[in-house]
């Protein structure tokens, strides 16, 4: 690690946010019926799947999840050669589903916004929540995460990464400066 990268959150702060996330999701929505967990290829598909982990040791319920790869959903894929990350996998309906949509961090709400276009041509659920585990701020479009492990302020050439291991459990979040 680099001089002019600092660690922001560690496993350990990394699992207490995740925790306390999801004891507010499973409260907002008076348990885990009708939910379903969508996660943003590539970071936040892992965060989903860790959320699916805790919501089973705290309600005991399965609560569906899958992944969207919003690439061909964004504003910028005509701007430079862009390739999937990956493949959408949402193998349930999410019709009159309350859906909980996850990703990393949220930066400018672009992927955000390309997310919620990717998951409205797949099926019309009852609400779609935004779960985060790092708010850094610097929004261009109305829109706000509904569950943040962790607000950090930034500037616009810094960089925030949440690093996974193989398992694809995260390891720690580190601020970037140039």
């Amino acid at each position: 690690m680099g001089s002019k990268e600092k660690v922001i959150l560690d496993k350990q702060g990394i699992d207490r946010a995740v925790t306390r996330i999801t004891h507010e999701i499973l409260e907002k929505n008076k348990g885990c019926d009708d939910l379903v967990l969508i996660g943003i290829r590539s970071g936040g598909d892992h965060l989903a799947a860790l959320l699916r982990e805790r919501m089973k040791e705290i309600e005991g319920g399965q609560v569906p999840h899958g992944a969207v790869d919003v690439t061909m959903y964004r504003d910028d894929v005509g701007q430079g050669a862009v390739r999937p990350l990956g493949k959408t996998e949402i193998p349930f309906a999410l019709d009159n589903r309350h859906v909980i949509l996850v990703d990393e961090v949220i930066y400018t709400g672009r992927t955000i916004r390309a997310a919620m276009d990717a998951l409205m041509d797949i099926g019309r659920p009852s609400s779609i929540q935004l779960a985060v585990l790092v708010d850094r701020g610097h929004r261009e479009l109305p829109i706000r995460a509904d569950y943040v492990g962790r607000n950090v302020p930034s500037a616009r050439d810094e960089n925030i990464q949440v690093f996974f291991d193989e398992a694809h459990q995260p390891l720690e979040v580190r601020l970037i400066k140039p």
